[in-house]
């Protein structure tokens, strides 16, 4: 039997690439395979990896193509490529809020797990330059490998590529004291110099409000949609409804409205304490066009779970059905 292309990749799935974890596939890096008279030329891109990292994939991917069969001979050879070239997203989502402090990067957090546990591909970029809590949550210290050629991300412990402001600071309680333009700029780098690979899902955490950075990730990145965050109060409510005038100016489909902190429960009593008023959710989402995708309550042990970095960890309903509402979301868009 003559070995064909798609075993020759196959073969190469095994293989993870020092400091991100993920294959050579995963990350889109084999450029071309060339099979001619038992000998297999494979040419793979350079992108982010130094010249030890490319040294160890060589001697790893020579060994597994030479289990095939029919192959007596083969040659691996690497190519630059901008990550631009190599990154294959299916669906960017945009997770904002119209203030600060409604937990926006929580349901981020959370439906990025949520769409992980179903199986999908997904990374999270953390485009709150000013405020990133991503890292901290996800339990993250590590520094994001790389090469001039471009940075490799951070992989969580469940597999969710991440790249935050934070993980490339001396410290993480160091402040980001920039002024928008080299913030708008430091967002797009992010997209464009980060070896995000195949991605299904890449969830954006935005920072609060409509400002500079809003704008530059719904200009610049070819977002999907966007998913706006908010709580019960009418104060917030009223300036959500900004968030969603934004999105629509900038042609960007709301996929949906998420409600956090929407209610305490006392097991002691068995009730449940609106702590910040009745629920606004259904209101929000007539308001916005745009599907109810479920509500967030105040759960002692989530909070404990983010303080630790363990945010992986969490276990309820409602983050098995946030990832299953977006996946339906965009199904029904991009029918």
């Amino acid at each position: 039997m003559i070995t064909e292309e798609k075993q020759v990749i196959e073969s190469l799935e095994a293989i993870l690439v020092p400091a991100v974890k993920r294959s050579v596939n995963g990350l889109n890096m084999v450029r071309d395979v060339i099979i001619s008279d038992k000998k297999v030329k494979v040419s793979l891109a350079s992108t982010g990896l130094i010249i030890e990292a490319q040294e160890w994939i060589k001697s790893k991917a020579i060994d597994a193509i030479k289990t095939l069969p029919d192959v007596n001979e083969v040659e691996v050879a690497f190519t630059e490529a901008k990550p631009t070239e190599l990154n294959e997203v299916r669906h960017t989502i945009a997770v904002m809020s119209g203030k600060g402090g409604v937990g926006k990067s929580l349901v981020a957090s959370l439906a990025a797990v949520s769409l992980k546990r179903q199986g999908y591909e997904v990374g999270i970029l953390d485009a709150d330059i000013t405020g990133p809590s991503i890292p901290k949550m996800f339990g993250i210290t590590a520094r994001p490998g790389g090469s001039e050629s471009g940075i490799l991300p951070v992989l969580s412990r469940s597999g969710i590529e991440i790249m935050s402001i934070n993980l490339l600071l001396p410290d993480e309680a160091d402040a980001v004291i920039w002024r928008g333009p080299l913030i708008g700029k430091t967002i797009t780098q992010f997209w464009e110099e980060v070896l995000w690979g195949k991605l299904d899902y890449l969830i954006i955490d935005l920072p609060p409000g409509t400002a500079d950075a809003p704008l530059t990730v719904m200009q610049s990145l070819p977002v999907s949609g966007v998913v706006i965050v908010f709580t019960p109060q009418d104060l917030t409510t009223m300036i959500v409804r900004k968030a969603v005038s934004m999105a629509k100016k900038l042609d960007k489909p709301v996929l949906g409205v998420f409600e956090n902190m929407a209610y305490l429960y006392v097991p002691e009593i068995d009730k449940r304490l609106e702590l910040f008023g009745p629920s606004r959710g259904e209101k929000m989402a007539q308001s916005a066009g745009a599907p109810f995708l479920g509500q967030l309550p105040i759960d002692p042990e989530l909070a404990r779970l983010c303080d630790e970095g363990n945010v992986e960890r969490y276990q309820a309903d409602i983050v098995n059905s946030l990832g299953k509402s977006l996946s339906k979301v965009m199904d029904a868009t991009k029918g």
